[in-house]
This record gives structure tokens, C-alpha cells and sequence, in this order.
């Protein structure tokens, strides 16, 4: 794939949406292709996140609390807002057959918000939309509980 295709790909993931595409031309370009075999873990839940991974190729069984919560196909993005954050991974994710990806690290992300000031409040703004919808579907949660609903009427 070309420099010029990734970005669009990273275009698709919801934080990087509204972003500058020559932004994103540079991330792609700078990001680090990483090759996983079946089998090999991508990220580990609870660890601290020093990168984010974009999936080129193939995917990965993603894990939380050691349940399977659904399948990283290419265009999926793991790790993304952990990595912003310093924080741990809410996930794992594992290689199913060989999966290639572009691994982006915290300071090639924070280089790019440095040189493309834009970009960060791109980002910003898509992190603080994602978090609105996350809070909105936790009230509709809280309303539930306090009328007494079961989870399963959900």
C-alpha cells in the first residue's frame, strides 16, 4: 500500500476523521510496519500503552477480562486511545494467522502533534466526541438500573 492509501485508511478511524491529511501522510510514513504470527499477542490488557497498532492485514481475536469481545480486521485500530493517554490497554488483542501492522508509537504521535498543532485538536476533538457518546451510553445504563431493568432487557 502507498503512504497516500494508509493515511486514508487512518482517515477511517473515528479520532483521526476530521484530521489534515498530510498529518496523517506523515504518520503513515514514519510508522513502523510490525508482523505478528498466529498466535503472538499485539497488546496485553492492563499494560501501559506505548503504542497504538493499525491492522494492515489479517486479524487479531480481541480479549477483555478474558472473554472474546470481537475480532480486529484490517482498518481496525487497537490501542489508540490508551496510547494518547499512557494508560493501560482496556483489551488484548492476539494474532489469528499472520497479521501485519503498522505500529504507532507514543512519540512518533506526539512529534506529529508537535509539527501539525491542527492535527492535535483534531484528535482532541474526536477523543472528546468519543468520550460524549461513551457518557451518554453510561446514563442510559444508570437510568436503566435505577427503574430496576435487567441487563438482559437491554
Amino acid at each position: 500500500m502507498s503512504v497516500r492509501a494508509d493515511a486514508e485508511s487512518l482517515r477511517l478511524i473515528p479520532i483521526f476523521r476530521d484530521c489534515d491529511p498530510v498529518a496523517l501522510q506523515v504518520m503513515a510514513f514514519a510508522a513502523e510496519r510490525q508482523q505478528f504470527m498466529s498466535g503472538e499477542t499485539i497488546i496485553v490488557e492492563g499494560q501501559i500503552a506505548r503504542s497504538a497498532y493499525f491492522i494492515m492485514s489479517g486479524e487479531a481475536r480481541v480479549q477483555a477480562n478474558g472473554a472474546d469481545v470481537g475480532v480486529a480486521e484490517p482498518g481496525a485500530m487497537l490501542g489508540e486511545t490508551a496510547m494518547i493517554g499512557s494508560i493501560p490497554y482496556a483489551v488484548t488483542a492476539v494474532a489469528q494467522g499472520s497479521v501485519m501492522t503498522a505500529r504507532i508509537d507514543s512519540g512518533l504521535f506526539l512529534r506529529v502533534v508537535a509539527e501539525y498543532p491542527d492535527f492535535g485538536q483534531s484528535v482532541a476533538r474526536g477523543l472528546s466526541k468519543r468520550l460524549e457518546i461513551s457518557l451518554r451510553e453510561l446514563d442510559g445504563v444508570r437510568d436503566m438500573l435505577s427503574r430496576g431493568k435487567r441487563f438482559s432487557d437491554m
